[in-house]
């Protein structure tokens, strides 16, 4: 994974969860505090999603088979995939069946110093793992917005890890939230209230994560830098006068695939014509390293099937090619 930045999250959050986890249990056995078994039971969960990336990015880094030629790196967005399914299954759903049946059937929280001192530490603990987070994420994150880093990144370690941490942390506010007030009023409702948030809470960023990695295992191109990158070395304005149309794809978070048409010179032999591409192959990849696999295609350019909208498809960030309808 590049990202031992995204291992060092992901671990740092794996043994904050476990402790906080097994720290909130207790506090409900003591308390019955129904806000406390949801808590126990999200970060049970979390514990669990941060052992599925660091098993998937053990397995995405499996070398090629003849089967599967482009490799594994595609596995660290399948199970992210599932940590957004694991979120919303087993922290929100329960969440909420937990703090439906408080409020339909409220009792009082017993030893209230057990959850109330558990949860100040849970805070302390998940403020820790989201500093560790927030601080391997700045190393990657450059000039972007937080929320365009979460949309843009190809790694989807950090933002994983950024947004259970994030929920963690509310949905810790709001159990504390819930049983203060459960204890001020004598209402067990209050808890069973602040429990249906966390559920709610949960089931919006497992939907934020499902739908950004669905975008990632479905193939995502290069980024526009990267894209204006590679754009700029295939084009040496002598063999390789122009691109006439190329892709970009992610294969992994580390690993891209470019595709490209190019214009060569009509009258260039063959062997100028291999020249110029294993040339050209050489400054894509030393302009953007993870272009590790790369095909190259001469043709000839002609102005009038351009024109006409013959060409399959357009440099992305440029403009579409004209309809023919």
């Amino acid at each position: 994974m590049s990202a031992s930045g995204g291992t060092k999250a992901i671990v740092a959050a794996l043994a904050a969860n476990l402790a906080i986890a097994v720290s909130k249990f207790v506090a409900f056995l003591f308390s019955g505090s129904s806000s406390m078994l949801a808590e126990s039971v999200h970060s049970l969960a979390d514990s669990g999603n941060q052992g599925l990336l660091l098993l998937g990015g053990k397995k995405a880094q499996r070398e090629a088979t003849p089967q599967h030629p482009f490799g594994y790196g595609r596995e660290r967005y399948i199970y992210a995939f599932l940590v957004s399914i694991v979120l919303f299954s087993v922290g929100g759903m329960f969440a909420i069946y937990e703090g439906y049946e408080k409020i339909k059937e409220p009792h009082a929280i017993e030893a209230w110093y057990w959850p109330v001192g558990v949860l100040v530490f849970a805070i302390i603990a998940e403020s820790f793992s989201f500093r560790t987070a927030i601080k391997e994420s700045n190393q990657t994150r450059g000039t972007l917005s937080w929320k365009q880093f979460i949309r843009r990144a190809k790694a989807p370690e950090l933002p994983v890890v950024l947004l259970e941490d994030l929920g963690a942390l509310v949905g810790l506010v709001l159990a504390l939230g819930g049983v203060c007030l459960a204890l001020a009023t004598g209402d067990g409702v209050w808890d069973g209230i602040g429990t249906l948030c966390i559920g709610i809470l949960l089931i919006l960023i497992a939907i934020v994560l499902a739908a950004e990695t669905k975008s990632l295992l479905l193939g995502e191109a290069a980024g526009a830098e990267d894209v204006d990158k590679i754009k700029a070395a295939v084009v040496d304005g002598d063999t390789v006068t122009r691109i006439i149309h190329m892709r970009t794809l992610h294969l992994g978070p580390e690993e891209l695939l470019v595709a490209a048409k190019i214009a060569v010179q009509h009258d260039d032999t063959a062997v100028e014509v291999a020249a110029a591409i294993n040339a050209a192959e050489d400054r894509i990849r030393a302009a953007v390293p993870i272009a590790r696999v790369i095909y190259l295609e001469p043709d000839i350019y002609s102005e009038s099937a351009a024109t006409e909208g013959s060409n399959p498809g357009r440099t992305p960030g440029g403009p579409a090619p004209e309809s023919t309808h």
